[in-house]
């Protein structure tokens, strides 16, 4: 019988271990190298480049199951064109209204996996109190011990494109492209 026992136990344990590794992870937005930038067309002259300076989030990661969920908040007021006097146009009433939604958000509904790495994301961007459905492609993705840190990290690079209309942002459209290219870099570290 005691045989059986430890068999029995060893068993117990191998399998509780093996739970533990497939256990989803949480990971912290690292703020300090996390940017959405986005680009326009403005006016035919010449293609705008613009990003957000300040992001928060999370994201949950199970690489047994193949699924993951990401929350990321944006502090619009940290809109950053190069420019301080256009910083200001573009958080007004017209575009970002940042009086009134000083936050963006965008929260996945899912995540889409091929060969155990995520390539897409859907989820819902809510921009200026509205929220529609965007799907993020991920270019690069990218899994380690960060070295500086000394834990587990992850990043990526994603685009998307949205249409600054669907959010209530449309002024001098189309002479200023309603479509704005959205180029994300994003770093997180394991809490």
């Amino acid at each position: 019988m005691p045989i059986l026992k430890k068999i029995f136990a060893t068993g117990l344990l191998a399998g509780l271990s093996s739970m533990a590794l497939a256990a989803p992870e949480t990971y912290t937005v690292d703020s300090a190298h996390t940017f959405e930038r986005f680009s326009y067309n403005h006016l035919g002259f010449s293609t705008q480049l613009s990003r957000f300076d300040r992001t928060t989030g999370s994201i949950v990661l199970d690489r047994a199951a193949r699924t993951a969920s990401v929350d990321i908040q944006i502090d619009t007021t940290s809109v950053d064109t190069g420019n301080a006097l256009f910083n200001e146009h573009i958080q007004g009433a017209d575009f970002l209204d940042t009086a009134h939604y000083p936050q963006a958000t965008f929260k996945s509904t899912r995540v889409h996996f091929k060969n155990g790495q995520p390539t897409r994301i859907d989820g819902q961007l809510t921009l200026k109190g509205i929220t529609r459905p965007v799907t993020l492609t991920l270019t690069h993705f990218h899994e380690a011990r960060h070295p500086m840190q000394d834990k587990p990290a992850i990043g990526a690079d994603a685009t998307a494109i949205i249409r600054r209309s669907d959010f209530g942002a449309g002024k001098y459209a189309p002479a200023v492209s309603d479509e704005v290219s959205l180029s994300i870099a994003l770093e997180a570290v394991k809490n």
